[in-house]
């Protein structure tokens, strides 16, 4: 599954942290792999199917 960067910037953001949202804004791609980053996503405690993007009708 792909994410957008910028869901996880904003989670993170609205989390208070900066830093690590800064981090992502600048290390990871437009559309993040969550079978790639699996290990960040644990890292960041996020869960990937909460970030999904929702499809379109």
């Amino acid at each position: 599954m792909r994410i957008a960067r910028h869901r996880i910037v904003s989670l993170l953001r609205q989390r208070g942290q900066q830093v690590r949202a800064d981090w992502v804004e600048r290390e990871l791609p437009e559309r993040v792999d969550s079978d790639e980053h699996t290990g960040l996503f644990a890292l960041l405690r996020l869960d990937p199917a909460d970030l999904a993007d929702t499809p379109r009708p």
